[in-house]
Parts: structure tokens; sequence; C-alpha cells
């Protein structure tokens, strides 16, 4: 009864971390998204844009916030989740706004990258909206489902918990930004290409990296005093 009254006393201990890197690859990811790549050679059979795969270089990083996020909710709760979504989300706002007071500041004479600057992080607004708004209603969505399913769990099934929350978060999250961000922008055959490319490609990598978060959570359960049932 002493270690957990001293454990409780000191908190938990890599929560702080935890957001922390759940910050900093939000801000690397939405930085990243304002470049489209393309993969593959250009293939459309009967007029569907199926080559080539379309996705935003945010697609790199933007998938770890959601194995963070997972952590987060699975260990600490939806209520600490929720804190560190409203954290990144005003950590977002404040980076657009700061990159746009930056952008409309009057460039030096001598510094010849105003256009360069503007083209990486002069940030459409509408690549903003749909930045926060996909990633504040997936990242709760995710959590939500996430300690719904916790709560109703048997042992073992750690896995389907992670996978769901993540085909449902990253459903919305995916959905929400493509369209805010490109709908009328792009054709619609590049738009459902982006669409599904994006979430599969997220989705997948969650899948991928199971194997570390079904690792990882158990860990942080045996190191961390939370209110939750420490239940895998």
């Amino acid at each position: 009864m002493l270690a957990v009254n001293q454990s409780a006393a000191r908190g938990p201990k890599y929560y702080d971390l935890i957001v922390a890197g759940f910050c900093a690859m939000l801000l690397i990811a939405n930085v990243a998204a304002t470049k489209l790549i393309a993969v593959g050679p250009d293939w459309s059979p009967f007029g569907v844009h199926i080559l080539p795969l379309v996705f935003d270089g945010g697609a790199i990083t933007f998938p770890l916030t959601y194995v963070l996020g997972d952590c987060l909710a699975e260990v600490y709760g939806f209520a600490k989740a929720r804190r560190a979504i409203v954290m990144g989300f005003v950590v977002s706002v404040t980076a657009s706004l700061v990159f746009f007071l930056v952008d409309i500041a009057p460039p030096d004479a001598s510094w010849g990258n105003q256009e360069a600057w503007t083209s990486v992080l002069g940030l459409v607004p509408r690549i903003v909206a749909g930045s926060l708004a996909g990633y504040f209603v997936g990242q709760l969505l995710n959590a939500k489902v996430l300690v719904k399913l916790r709560d109703r769990a048997r042992p073992g099934s750690l896995w389907f918990r992670l996978i769901g929350s993540t085909v449902v978060g990253e459903a919305a999250d995916t959905l929400l930004f493509c369209t805010i961000a490109y709908a009328f922008i792009v054709d619609w055959g590049t738009l459902g290409n982006y669409i599904g490319v994006g979430y599969v490609y997220k989705v997948g990598l969650e899948a991928v990296l199971l194997p570390i978060t079904l690792r990882v959570i158990p860990w942080l359960k045996r190191h961390e005093w939370t209110d939750t049932t420490p239940v895998a």
C-alpha cells in the first residue's frame, strides 16, 4: 500500500513526455502536409484515377500522433487524452497564427525568399481549417472509442481496441481534412485517390507499428500511477 501511495503522490512520470512528442509530431505533420506527393505512373483506366498514388507529406509523421494518442487514452484515460488533444489544437492554432503574421510582415529588400516562404509556410486558410477540424474531431473520436472499448474489454483485446479506434478516428480525420483543404481545388478523381490512399496508409502504418504499441502500453501501465484499469 505504501508503494501505491508513493506512486500516487508522485503522479505519472511519462505523461508530459508523451504529450510533448504528440505535439511535436502534430506540428511537423502540419508543415509537411503543405506538399502533395505522387508516387507511381499515371494510370486512369475508364477515367478512374488509380495511379499515381497521392498523399501529403504529413502522412510521414501524422499517424504517429494516433499511436501516441492511443497510449494516452489507454493508459491515462479520456480526460488526460482530451487535455493533450486540446493542447495540440492550441499549439497548432498558435503556429498557424505565427506563420501568418510572419508571412504578411514586409520582407527585407535583400532577402529574396518571400515567395518560397509563402508557398510552404504561408498556409492557405483552407488547409489550416481542414487540418484543425480533422485533427480535433479525429483524435477525440479515437480516444473516445478506445476508452469505450477498454471499459468493455476482455483480456487480450488491446490489439482490437487500438485498431478499432484508429479505423474510426482516421476516417473522420482524413475525410474532413482532405475535403475541407482540397475540394474544388483538385479534380474529384484526385481527391478520391487522396482520401483513399491517405486513409489506408494511416491505418496500415498503425497496424505495422502495432507490435511496438502492444509492448509500450503495458510497460507504461506497469510504471505509471493512473486511475485506469490495467487491462490488456
